[in-house]
């Protein structure tokens, strides 16, 4: 007994590090698998950000996915008709809202349930990154415990590239704020 005592803060010091190695991976797995299917919901939300989610809220809100679309995170300077096309202005702009407010992924989470509030929305498509869907789940349904939440991630041209620096340090600094996110160190609810 005395020798496990002994040894228990090597199995410490190497099985961390090694059980932070495997999420990391687990992480990435994950954020590189594609959107399932979906079922039909009242509302879509896509948190800006990155390549290709604004397109993809759009074609979703277009095949019928959902009646209304938050597009969360806009720049202020960005406006309807810089997002979308002359024909998708007309045929889809009544149905969506631009929210200019959040400027981070809590923020997203807080504007889209003051706009799932405004529009009584019961369930919605989450569009965005793969290696941001955990975090953003997470902090929606925080904020929208009521809300049934279904992830549609997009996967953005540098997770093509698995190897360059670039992408694995925004690998690894998204599943570190997401391990952060989990702790609770990053979330304020609201009030």
């Amino acid at each position: 007994m005395r020798r496990l005592v002994k040894r228990a803060p090597a199995f410490v010091l190497l099985g961390l590090p090694l059980l932070f190695l495997c999420g990391f991976g687990w992480f990435v797995h994950d954020a590189l698998r594609p959107a399932g299917p979906l079922p039909h919901t009242a509302g879509i939300v896509a948190l800006t950000g990155g390549a290709g989610r604004v397109e993809t809220s759009l074609r979703l809100l277009e095949r019928g996915q959902a009646e209304w679309l938050l597009i969360s995170g806009v720049a202020p300077q960005a406006s309807q008709q810089a997002l979308l096309l002359p024909e998708q202005e007309k045929a889809l702009g009544p149905r969506i809202t631009l929210g200019y407010q959040a400027r981070s992924t809590i923020g997203n989470a807080e504007e889209t349930a003051a706009w799932v509030a405004d529009n009584h929305i019961g369930s919605l498509v989450v569009v965005t990154a793969g290696y941001h869907m955990r975090r953003a789940m997470l902090e929606l349904g925080r904020t929208l415990p009521d809300v049934a939440l279904y992830a549609c991630p997009v996967t953005p041209p540098a997770m093509h590239h698995l190897t360059q620096l670039s992408t694995l340090r925004l690998l690894m600094t998204e599943y570190l704020k997401w391990l952060g996110a989990l702790a609770g160190m990053a979330h304020k609810p609201i009030a």
